[in-house]
């Protein structure tokens, strides 16, 4: 009995991993790449290679910057309609959007800074709801100067949300995708911890030199095991943390309690939920977080400011929150003191946190990692990168396992696996890697340079799944798809050149970037993507070989260079 119960948790485990391995592939991958995503914003835009700065004059350069921005254009066509009643006259022009918020963040892996505008929409559908267009900026916190709109921070505006919604936006389809694939995830880890309930002595048998069947087995177990612990805290606080973003009941029973969840914290914390309609104006804010920084020396804990925002703006219910950066500790940010906007009177200090509230904020900070701990990055990174070597490797062992007989049969199955397999392990990797070019390639001045960046990263990834497919007929014959080595060439390729590009465009090379004057973020992206290299070219070379004793006369690409 317990024997056909494994066997039922194989076909789940077998079938979930299938069918959503492709989705967490990106997730994992991206999500490895986000731990360093502000590192590699850096790589890309090489202006912002400087030390971080603190949180510079709010009075003196932001509040100048910040009254002279307007609504994010894309987002008011998209947002404006929805959000305003047409019943009640026309939409307001987007330049003429009245201000209600500012904010600004900034953390001790950032030296720039960014903030922005949050605007009131005039006649809203829902008086009660968020309705509110942004517009915001970067700039360079030693001057001032702003950073154009056309350079895109490939780690934290593209590696990264392609790790929580995969960039499909659209009624946030992505985050709820992601979310719905986290929970197979977890049903995942259970059966195939239930499957191999002998996982110790799995975690030390890697049989590297048998076929390729066992040996995908031996190293998906092993890397399953290994990160069991990692795979499954950020699936379950993933889920946990955007719960409201994945569920899609929640717009319909908890957003209005959440609603009323914030009207009892307004009461209780004294901080006004909605403006009086009274104006008042602006106080200087440098002046708060001079006494806000007072407060926290006074407590033991000096810092310096991480965020800070001004809520109903030109109100007299207006207040300011100035946020303590939280890099020596788990959580993001905390010890907010909030002080009356007109005066610069304190309202109020955030008392000591309920063990409810330090669980959350512990957890949200362990899942999001922006805390100044470089050993325990390195370990997210390796966790997020076995949890994807184990759904590759479980891709190419349903293949390996059943080629054969798919063979004798016609049947497609494994054909159409292996396609996608190679399409999400080194067709990814290819245009991962292929934007990163496209970044140094591109002229600075480039009108939508970003937007060319993009680009450059979906079609490249189109057409190594179009090249996987066109290869893969030799998996219909029980042999190993071609592509999977050609693509691997292909990435070695792809990988020192970026780190060329990188040296040719801006002049850092390693030897600068490690000894001459060392800038760790841009020697540890052009470090990664040599070992990169290094990795697709072992890989490159063990294909050949494997590809020639299954078919000696076969002519391969890189048959000259073993």
């Amino acid at each position: 009995m317990f024997a056909k119960f494994r066997e039922n948790m194989g076909w789940v485990h077998t079938w979930f991993g299938l069918v959503f391995g492709f989705i967490l592939m990106a997730v994992f991958f991206f999500g490895a790449l986000s731990v360093f995503d502000r590192e590699i914003d850096r790589w890309a835009i090489p202006e912002t290679r400087y030390d971080p700065q603190p949180m510079p004059s709010f009075d003196k350069m932001l509040l100048p910057i910040l009254q002279t921005l307007h609504a994010d254009e894309a987002e008011y066509n998209s947002q404006m309609p929805l959000l305003h009643d047409s019943s009640k006259g026309p939409m307001t022009p987007r330049t003429e959007l009245p201000a209600v918020e500012y904010w600004a963040y900034t953390t001790h892996r950032d030296p720039v800074l960014i903030m922005g505008v949050g605007f009131e929409v005039p006649h809203p559908k829902d008086p009660d709801g968020h309705n509110h267009i942004h517009g915001s900026t970067t700039i360079d916190p030693r001057n001032g100067n702003q950073f154009s709109d056309s350079q895109l921070k490939i780690g934290s505006d593209f590696f990264y949300p392609m790790h929580y919604d995969l960039h499909l936006d659209w009624q946030g389809i992505g985050w709820r995708l992601v979310g719905f694939v986290t929970l197979v995830m977890l049903a995942a880890l259970v059966t195939g911890v239930l499957i191999h309930l002998n996982f110790f002595k799995d975690m030390f048998t890697f049989r590297a030199k048998k076929n390729l069947q066992r040996s995908s087995l031996d190293l998906h177990i092993v890397s399953g095991v290994v990160a069991l612990p990692f795979l499954f805290f950020f699936s379950f606080t993933g889920i946990l943390i955007w719960a409201q973003y994945h569920i899609p009941v929640y717009e319909y029973t908890l957003k209005p309690m959440n609603h009323a969840f914030e009207e009892l914290k307004s009461t209780q914390t004294g901080l006004p939920l909605h403006p009086a309609g009274e104006y008042a104006p602006l106080a200087s804010v440098d002046d708060m977080v001079i006494k806000a920084k007072q407060i926290w020396a006074d407590r033991g804990m000096p810092g310096e400011v991480g965020s800070l925002s001004v809520a109903h703006l030109n109100d007299v219910n207006g207040y300011v929150s100035v946020y303590r950066a939280g890099s020596d500790r788990v959580a993001l940010i905390g010890e907010g003191v909030h002080f009356k906007a007109s005066t610069g009177e304190i309202m109020r200090e955030d008392p000591p946190k309920t063990l409810l509230e330090n669980s959350n904020e512990f957890l949200t900070g362990l899942h999001l990692q922006h805390f100044e701990h470089w050993f325990l990055r390195w370990l997210y990174v390796i966790g997020g990168l076995l949890g994807a070597i184990c759904i590759a490797t479980g891709f190419i062992f349903f293949v390996e396992k059943r080629k054969q007989k798919h063979a004798k049969s016609g049947v497609q199955a494994s054909r159409i696996v292996d396609a996608m397999a190679v399409t999400t392990v080194t067709g990814m990797l290819i245009a991962t890697v292929a934007i990163l070019v496209a970044n140094r390639l591109l002229p600075v001045e480039m009108a939508n340079k970003g937007e060319w960046e993009k680009n450059v990263f979906w079609i490249t990834w189109i057409l190594t799944m179009l090249h996987a497919f066109w290869r893969s007929e030799a998996v219909l014959q029980a042999k190993i798809n071609p592509a999977w080595c050609e693509q691997s060439w292909a990435l070695v390729f792809l990988s020192i050149t970026a780190v060329f590009l990188n040296w040719f465009t801006t002049g850092d090379h390693l030897i600068k970037t490690m000894f001459l004057e060392p800038y760790w973020a841009v020697a540890g992206v052009d470090l990664s993507l040599l070992f990169t290299a290094l990795m697709a070219f072992f890989a490159a070379k063990l294909l050949t070989r494997a590809a020639q004793k299954q078919h000696p006369d076969m002519i391969r690409i890189g048959a000259h260079a073993s």
